[in-house]
């Protein structure tokens, strides 16, 4: 009898062994699979607290970044747009400058078409399939003007644009919102309205400005001179107003960038396993693994041996 319990026993004990060297293996496999230390929150004990905290904060900033990406990507756009609308200006101003040092206005005319047809195609610029400057009607092209007798047609300049008073911001951080968007109307008004003059002029009893210029024609393009530079130094303040809006974006991603990094790094700290010891462990759990089965090898021969020595002789 005292046999059979202390073999039950050993079975017990041994049986138990092999159960955790299982686990433990396991485990060291998982870890080495995945490169962390549990598959689930509750395998962290007392850490889960604080590593759900620091995954929260690491998806917000995430979040934040990803969306710092796209502004970025708008306001590169932007910059390109404006960059057009402002050099539109300049050829007009180039083109009237050009027809006074000449005296000659033949084509004059056609330049500053050209120089609309810039403008509009900068206010109608798209990202993702959406109207830059037409605030919230982004479905709808900013700008209806295509030739320079649509500015004296229509019934006022502000009737060739679309956009409503909506102006685009971004949330960059949790703490910081700015302003990313611009309206056809703010940018566009003052060289429209410079040029609608010109084309007036042109259609009025003092035109057409073509060939050798009058003195009245000299007189009227001189005065425009000045008002198409103002023009100019004006649409160059809007794009460095986008350049600077740029550059705090920027500024926000670098700071964004290296909370995430920091986060990662601290979450990384609880959920990282240590792939060495990962290493060694499952080696120890696979030997413990393979002595338990020779363990009940010997157990299973002491186990026969006993019962053979108490059969009874046959007679």
């Amino acid at each position: 009898m005292i046999d059979r319990v202390s073999t039950a026993s050993a079975y017990n004990a041994v049986l138990a062994n092999l159960m955790q060297a299982e686990v433990a293996e396991t485990n060291a496999g998982n870890q080495l699979s995945s490169t962390e230390q549990a598959t689930d929150l509750q395998g962290y004990g007392g850490n889960s607290e604080q590593l759900m905290a620091l995954q929260g904060t690491t998806t917000q900033v995430t979040g934040f970044l990803n969306n710092s990406q796209t502004v970025s990507a708008q306001l590169a756009t932007q910059d390109t747009a404006l960059s057009e609308v402002a050099s539109a200006a300049t050829s007009a101003s180039q083109a009237v400058t050009n027809a006074l040092s000449e005296r000659n206005g033949t084509s004059l005319m056609s330049s500053l078409q050209d120089a609309l047809g810039g403008a509009v195609d900068g206010l109608n610029t798209t990202f993702n399939g959406q109207y830059l400057f037409s605030g919230g009607q982004v479905n709808t092209p900013a700008v209806s003007a295509t030739n320079l007798s649509d500015l004296t047609s229509a019934p006022s300049i502000g009737s060739l644009f679309n956009n409503d008073q909506r102006v685009a911001s971004a949330q960059l951080d949790a703490n910081t919102n700015i302003s990313t968007g611009f309206l056809a109307s703010d940018v566009g008004t003052p060289l429209l309205t410079a040029l609608q003059s010109i084309e007036a002029f042109n259609q009025g009893p003092n035109g057409p400005l073509t060939g050798t210029l009058t003195s009245v024609q000299v007189t009227f393009l001189t005065s425009q001179v000045a008002s198409l530079s103002t023009v100019q130094t004006n649409l160059n303040d809007v794009v460095a107003q986008n350049g600077q809006a740029q550059t705090e974006v920027t500024n926000v991603q670098n700071s964004l960038t290296s909370q995430q990094t920091m986060l990662q790094g601290l979450v990384g700290n609880i959920t990282d396993a240590n792939l060495a010891q990962a290493s060694t462990n499952l080696q120890q759990a696979q030997l413990s693994i393979q002595a338990a089965g020779q363990v009940f090898q010997a157990l299973n021969a002491s186990s026969l041996l006993n019962s053979l020595s108490v059969t009874p002789a046959l007679t």
